[in-house]
């Protein structure tokens, strides 16, 4: 793979490592407030913690595709692209159903992403 689209990569895969952080081990965090536009009275219902923490774990999951696909996988490039992918429809789900700024965040990063591998294919 390239080394554009192998560091974008690895920075969408920092940027969901960081997300699984916020979601698993900070949930009523300033930061996790900031980031999710929320208020701790809210972060702190125990089910919505339930429901971060799951959703933080696949935010993990899609950073570990991500990182397998590029270092580890036989076919790294549609490994990669695949996942990546991912991310961009759930940012596109996220900011239809949840917050514009998702598409921008998320979305935006992963974007860019996927036009580099397609580019240096």
């Amino acid at each position: 793979m390239h080394i554009i689209p192998l560091v974008l990569a690895v920075i969408v895969a920092i940027e969901h490592f960081y997300i699984l952080y916020l979601e698993m081990f900070q949930t009523t965090s300033k930061a996790a407030q900031r980031s999710f536009g929320v208020d701790e009275e809210f972060l702190s219902d125990p089910r919505v913690q339930t429901l971060f923490k799951n959703q933080g774990l696949y935010n993990g999951f899609l950073a570990v595709g991500i990182l397998w696909g590029a270092f580890f996988a036989a076919n790294s490039w549609a490994v990669v692209t695949f996942f990546v992918s991912c991310v961009i429809v759930a940012a596109v789900y996220g900011g239809l159903t949840s917050s514009k700024t998702i598409l921008l965040k998320q979305g935006l990063p992963a974007i860019i992403t996927l036009i580099a591998l397609l580019i240096f294919k």
